[in-house]
């Protein structure tokens, strides 16, 4: 029997990505901050954690990082406010735990994990979902927090040049001159997934979701099978893309299902979801993955992902953001 090979997985979002629009600077921010990420985590297997205690470090460093749109830096509605979505699931039982359209909680992935461990729940919403996490002495801030100036004119530009909605970055390319806006350019969502050592699986997800989306909208990130998703038997699975259409197709289920009922390996089971099935409806995104035997899969059909992984006990970790 192949010996298990612990190891995490994360990403930062996916979707039209020009070289053109990021700096040699921008870029090493970006790297810096995937790789930090992933050597904390990456600890945690080393040291023998369990994978749901490396996705929750991972994307919880990840809420806090400006960089990305989960958190600190998420984006804003249409009222200029800030709702967050996050889940997590474990792959040895099938537990989740799942947060949407909260406005208070510093991590809602850490509020997530909550309502899998210590509710007889699975998703909470809103003010519910924030009592909760007040129950459970989970820190609660200021909307204002989660707000930057960098995604506050993003929304400003998207209202005022489009009306429509944007996803992350796609706002940052606009100049000053009025240009349409695909809102499908930048996916703006983090998950990680791991394999601990003792063979278990772990998924988790967080997201802002769209500049100038309508207040109460939920993506496919706290919705599981459609955006999250984990069973020991086959693999764990966090999307990033048109939640929408990740919802329609339940995406990170379907990877599962197809290694379950056809004996698919992982690359081909995700190359299918991803290049084949979401692409023939016009879905645009990526998903990252890993199995039970530590083989992994950072599959997208979009120009770029921002991801990483690092094996447990070894020195170096992978960053990329372009195919």
């Amino acid at each position: 029997m192949k010996p298990i090979k612990p190891v995490i997985v994360i990403h930062g979002g996916a979707g039209t990505i020009s070289r053109q629009a990021v700096t040699a600077e921008k870029e090493q921010e970006y790297h810096s901050a995937l790789r930090a990420i992933l050597t904390a985590s990456q600890k945690i297997l080393t040291d023998g954690g369990s994978a749901v205690d490396a996705v929750t470090l991972a994307v919880t460093m990840l809420e806090d990082c400006p960089l990305f749109n989960a958190g600190k830096g998420a984006v804003f509605t249409h009222a200029e406010t800030h709702e967050l979505d996050a889940a997590i699931m474990r792959g040895e039982d099938l537990q989740a735990g799942a947060v949407s359209c909260v406005r208070h909680i510093k991590n809602p992935i850490k509020a997530a994990r909550a309502i899998m461990e210590q509710s007889e729940h699975v998703l909470l919403v809103g003010d519910g979902a924030e009592d909760f996490a007040r129950q459970q002495s989970l820190e609660l801030v200021d909307s204002n927090y989660f707000s930057t100036e960098a995604r506050r004119d993003q929304l400003y530009r998207v209202r005022d040049l489009q009306g429509g909605t944007a996803l992350d970055h796609s706002a940052e390319t606009l100049t000053v001159q009025p240009a349409p806006i695909d809102e499908e350019k930048k996916f703006g969502t983090v998950g990680a997934v791991a394999l601990d050592s003792l063979g278990n699986l772990a998924a988790a997800t967080s997201t802002g979701g769209m500049t100038n989306k309508q207040v109460g909208r939920v993506g496919d990130s706290p919705i599981f099978g459609a955006g999250t998703y984990a069973d020991n038997r086959t693999a764990a699975v966090s999307c990033t893309g048109t939640g929408e259409m990740f919802m329609r197709m339940v995406s990170a289920y379907d990877v599962c299902a197809l290694m379950s009922y056809t004996e698919l390996p992982l690359e081909q089971a995700t190359n299918k979801v991803v290049m084949e099935k979401l692409s023939s409806m016009g879905g645009e995104g990526g998903l990252i993955a890993v199995d039970a035997q530590g083989n992994i899969s950072l599959c997208f059909n979009s120009e770029g992902m921002y991801r990483g992984y690092a094996y447990a006990g070894e020195q170096d970790s992978v960053t990329a953001i372009f195919k």
